[in-house]
């Protein structure tokens, strides 16, 4: 973190107006009201005091006449009516109900714990870097001399921005606690990012954003976990990083929140009783897919029409596939499968699901399925004419949405399949073997290339290339090897994870981010300067 020191006067109003701007616009829309005292019933006091008794005239002596019989000293009975003497009361039967679940407690927007940063013209650009850099996080960084004295964790992490060509100007941009983690979401212009301060025992846990524009980071959301009612999603930033949609839950159900990159107009999209999960941003920016649980539950509000009963009933895995206009609210559903994985546009106008069975262990299923938003109906990637495994796995799409790369796996082996989305086969490998998975695989933004690697750091191979052919334009021994490779997205590099051989600083076997010609030659290591571990997060900025 960089205290602002060196910014000129017009540069510190402009930031103080905003901070008045944004401290104004603060608010909490997912709070309840705060409780309206009810007054407490006065218990009308009841007269306990012991009445005084009657006095009782004492009778004067009578003479008894002789024919009158002599009362004994024995009171005679008095007669008291027997319950058959009252009319007898049956009780209505009570209907038993169903037990009612209760409200979970939620969290409100805020905007507070601000801070300022001075930030690098560079990377504090209107609109975000024109240049790609690559966005990579360091934990523990140690800063004794090689062969010192080991030195202990400093539990921090820093996120650094740095240049494919030039790995010692890297720029610091965040220093957080290292139980962070990968928690740090950077909008694909690089003009924002998103992090969670994970603090045990702190008033400050929470989802924060950062502006890289103004330097202003605050926090908006007080949370604990991004894990709402067991589902974990990932806030996304739309294509601009003007927004960010997040997903929250309500008291019954969870729905999907918009909020501005300056913490501003926090608002609930979907706004309905039911599950509504995993958003994914069209490439416009105008819509988003999501998945909702909505068609078989329509609402988990006790008293809504047709709810479910939280108490009773086990909450969704998944749900089926809508799309939502965030101008207008118009929202439509584009499929009947049932999904368990977020969506992905693949095109302006497409979007690809999965659907798979988990229950079956002998014989799972994972089957991809593309559906255009125009209305067509949805169809499953069936091969034509060749072989079809019932499961497909780590597939990695063409920038036009026609081709994708597969694993096509079975209980014995897996094949590396290149097939245009109507099944017709292009081109196999049996060369490149992964466990299932196991694969990871990017192509260039012009389509002609396609790199392949591991995952996890389980990397078999070292670089690799190919074209749309699967005809190999690079093919390397590792190390380094090639995990996680995704092109720059001017197209002109690609950056990969990969196991570094020993050097000065590091011993062999530790993870670095490397970069390459987008043809895979003349890796360079990003990271060898530098000790601890290192997570790779991907290319931010030059986006036309």
């Amino acid at each position: 973190m960089f205290l602002l020191v060196s910014k000129s006067v017009s540069v510190w109003l402009k930031r103080f107006l905003l901070l008045l701007m944004l401290s104004s616009a603060a608010c909490q829309v997912l709070s309840p009201p705060a409780p309206t005292a009810t007054p407490t019933k006065t218990a009308v006091p009841t007269d306990t005091s012991t009445p005084e008794p009657t006095a009782t005239a004492i009778p004067s002596e009578t003479a008894i006449p002789s024919d009158t019989p002599i009362p004994s000293d024995t009171p005679t009975a008095t007669i008291t009516p027997t319950s058959t003497d009252m009319p007898t009361i049956t009780p209505t039967p009570t209907q038993t109900q169903p037990p009612t679940a209760t409200p979970q407690p939620t969290t409100g927007f805020v905007f507070d714990n601000w801070e300022l940063f001075d930030l690098p013209a560079s990377i504090s650009t209107a609109g975000g870097p024109t240049s790609p850099y690559l966005a990579f996080i360091n934990q523990n960084d140690r800063t004794s001399p090689p062969g010192g004295t080991p030195q202990p964790s400093t539990n921090l992490e820093t996120l650094y921005f740095t240049s494919p060509t030039n790995p010692g100007g890297r720029i610091t941009v965040l220093e957080l606690e290292a139980s962070t983690g990968g928690q740090v979401y950077v909008a694909p212009a690089g003009n924002a990012i998103a992090y969670f301060k994970d603090v045990s025992g702190s008033d400050r846990v929470g989802l924060y954003i950062l502006d890289l524009e103004t330097g202003i980071s605050a926090r908006i959301l007080p949370l604990r976990s991004l894990v709402q009612r067991g589902f974990f999603s990932a806030p996304v930033w739309s294509p601009t990083g003007a927004q960010m949609a997040i997903v929250l839950a309500t008291g019954y159900d969870i729905d999907i929140f918009l909020i501005g990159r300056d913490g501003s107009d926090p608002r609930n999209l979907t706004n309905s009783g039911s599950y509504d999960l995993w958003p994914a941003w069209s490439p416009d920016g105008r819509y988003i897919a999501f998945v909702s649980d909505r068609s078989v539950c329509p609402s988990w509000i006790p008293g809504e029409p047709g709810a479910c009963n939280a108490a009773t009933q086990a909450p969704p895995t998944g749900g089926n596939l809508y799309l939502i206009d965030t101008i207008t609210g118009d929202t439509r559903q584009l499929s009947e499968d049932w999904i368990t994985e977020p969506p992905e546009w693949i095109s302006a106008r497409q979007i690809a699901y999965v659907s798979s069975d988990t229950t079956n262990l002998l014989n799972p299923s994972r089957s991809i399925s593309i559906v255009d938003v125009t209305g067509a109906r949805p169809r499953q990637l069936t091969m034509v004419g060749s072989p079809d495994s019932p499961l497909k796995l780590s597939e990695a799409w063409s920038p036009d949405g026609n081709s994708v790369l597969f694993q096509s796996a079975d209980s014995t082996s897996s094949t590396v399949i290149l097939a245009n989305t109507n099944g017709r086969l292009i081109a196999s490998s049996d060369e490149l073997i992964f466990p299932r998975f196991g694969m990871s695989a990017a192509w260039s933004p012009d389509g002609t290339r396609i790199a392949i690697g591991g995952v996890n750091g389980q990397c078999p191979y070292g670089v690799v290339v190919v074209n749309q052919n699967l005809d190999f334009q690079a093919q390397s021994s590792p190390p380094p090897s090639m995990c996680d490779p995704v092109f720059s997205p001017d197209g002109d590099y690609i950056a990969f994870t990969g196991v570094s051989p020993r050097t000065q600083i590091s011993a062999d076997g530790r993870i670095d981010v490397f970069a390459a010609n987008s043809n895979g030659f003349g890796a360079t290591n990003l990271t060898g300067a530098l000790r601890g571990q290192v997570i790779l997060l991907g290319w931010v900025g030059g986006r036309s």
